[in-house]
């Protein structure tokens, strides 16, 4: 197979020799320069389409790894984002799968993604480079409807691009059969480790046919995902490209120095914003997920277009929001770096640092997007002085001591609602009076007679409301004492009385009236105990006082 392969591919590297030859009129005895798409074994129809999109030289991992692809090998690529590696994978994977047919609910191709994102850029990636192809794709993410992803699986795609947990949706619901999956490519296995996703791969990996051909893409390698390759790949050519030290000499980087608040830091990105002046898109990159809605909900209040970008985020919203963006009717990006990871959009013109990142590669990730393409790029980052470790981290990778201001005329300020005592204990104030009062927060006329007495001649009072507030308290009326009464218990014996229960009185039930209660056992035992009063002789019937005469006896 891999003679057949390596055949085919010669054939059309000659091919696309030829065509590119008569095209651009050169003599068929000039040799073609070595650096072209021409000499990676692609078809006509795709050099077509890579040249439509205005490539013409291709990065390293490219040329590398498009031969290792089409020659049916597995592959590791280590590379960051933004070096080309989406291409490295969907234009040999076009070549190949351009051969055959799916079958339906039968793909013969599948991709793993991270993010919803990511997947949707390969699917335009595919659809640009395979446009003079006939192939079919369905892209399942999640936030979309399961319907239609359903009638593209029944009519079968060769391409499927999916994030892991959409993926083994529909396979637990049978509406997909992964036996047909020739090739499988694993995209930033790293941010999956990052996300969770390893046990699901682990399980996809588990039900693909065996005889696959694997195509592994990360941008570190740690013991995980070592083992995972391990595991996998079967023989596998690895490809490494090494991660840039340093950003684009068209960038201007800058440090700038503010106080550890967060007010103080919202303060001091919106003043960079208009400093900057003419911003075509700029991007906000936060650390935390909170922040980035937080950041954004900041900018809106102070008349700033900006729109927040990370996972949370409902899937319908998450695109709108980055069509927006690559339009330009969204201006700032506020995004995390995992919603940001992988993101090509080349007319950033500003980056904005709110936190500092935790990793010094991501520093250099995040102001790569801008200064792309030969153009001029603004990289500004706010530093607080806990940030100095991950300073001096970053500067030490590129090598570079970057530019520092200080911006010292910020006022600090408390958000509100940070301090327990200001949000009235845990859970907040929400509902003012009530929390206030149980801290002795009540209103008080002397004090508020004393607040009227200092204020100003100018100001206007309701006249009637400091006369009643001034005015001294009236004491309320002490009423008499209760008349005590003696518990029950506490009264003496024959006058106690044992009543049925309030709400057994005069209740009826099938129409009979409900028995009185009986007493208390503890009552009855001490009524019995009780020693019986003698009742006096003029209480008693007279025939009792009478004398009886009983019959005499007869002699014997």
């Amino acid at each position: 197979m891999t003679s057949e392969t390596s055949t085919g591919a010669e054939a059309g590297m000659e091919e696309s020799q030829v065509s590119s030859n008569f095209v651009a009129d050169i003599p068929a005895a000039e040799p073609q320069p070595a650096n072209g798409f021409e000499t990676l074994g692609l078809s006509p129809e795709i050099l077509k389409a890579v040249a439509d999109s205005g490539y013409t030289t291709p990065t390293p991992i490219q040329a590398q790894g498009i031969p290792k692809v089409l020659e049916r090998r597995d592959l590791i690529g280590i590379a960051q984002t933004g070096t080309g590696k989406t291409a490295s994978f969907t234009l040999p994977m076009i070549e190949m799968l351009a051969r055959g047919r799916a079958k339906a609910r039968m793909p013969r191709s599948l991709i793993l993604e991270p993010t919803r994102e990511l997947a949707a850029q390969v699917a335009e990636s595919f659809e640009k480079y395979g446009k003079y192809n006939k192939l079919s794709m369905a892209l399942l993410i999640g936030g979309t409807s399961f319907e239609d992803q359903d009638k593209k699986l029944d009519r079968g795609v060769d391409v499927l691009i999916a994030t892991p947990g959409r993926l083994l949706d529909h396979f637990e619901r049978g509406k997909l059969m992964l036996s047909q999956v020739n090739i499988l490519v694993i995209d930033e296995a790293d941010r999956m480790l990052d996300m969770g996703f390893i046990p699901d791969v682990e399980r996809i990996c588990k039900l693909l046919p065996f005889t696959r051909q694997t195509l592994f893409y990360s941008a570190t390698m740690p013991p995980e995902i070592t083992r995972l390759t391990e595991q996998f790949l079967h023989n596998p050519a690895r490809i490494e490209v090494a991660r840039p030290a340093t950003a684009a000499s068209t960038i201007t980087q800058e440090l700038v120095q503010v106080p550890a608040n967060d007010w103080a830091k919202r303060e001091a990105l919106r003043r960079l914003i208009r400093e900057a002046g003419e911003i075509t898109n700029a991007i906000v990159f936060c650390n935390r997920k909170r922040d980035v809605d937080i950041v954004a909900k900041s900018l809106q209040k102070h008349g700033f277009n900006a729109a927040p970008l990370h996972g949370d985020l409902d899937q319908s919203l998450r695109m709108k929001t980055l069509e927006g963006f690559r339009t330009g009717a969204i201006q700032l990006l506020v995004a995390s770096d995992v919603a940001a990871r992988g993101l090509d959009i080349s007319s950033v013109s500003h980056v904005f640092n709110f936190d500092v990142p935790f990793h010094p590669d991501d520093y250099i990730h995040r102001i790569g997007r801008t200064g792309r393409a030969g153009r001029i790029g603004f990289a500004y980052t706010l530093v607080t002085p806990r940030d100095d470790k991950q300073v001096d981290a970053i500067e030490k990778l590129m090598k570079l001591k970057i530019n520092r201001r200080v911006m010292s005329d910020i006022e600090v300020r408390e958000d509100r609602g940070t301090r327990r005592e200001e949000r009235g204990g845990r859970g907040g104030d929400r509902r003012g009076g009530r929390d206030r009062g149980r801290r002795g927060d009540r209103f008080k006329p002397e004090k508020y007679h004393d607040h009227v007495a200092s204020m100003e001649p100018t100001q206007v009072v309701d006249a009637p409301a400091v006369a009643d507030a001034a005015a001294p308290v009236e004491q309320p009326v002490a009423k008499a004492p209760r008349e005590h009464k003696p518990r029950q218990d506490q009264r003496p014996r024959h006058e106690k009385k044992h009543e049925p229960r309030r709400e057994q009185q005069g209740h009826q039930a099938h129409g009979q009236q409900a028995k009185r209660e009986k007493p208390h056992r503890a009552h009855q035992d001490r009524k019995n105990d009780a020693t019986p009063v003698k009742p006096e002789r003029h209480e008693l019937p007279a025939f009792l006082f009478r004398p009886i005469n009983l019959p005499k006896k007869a002699d014997a």
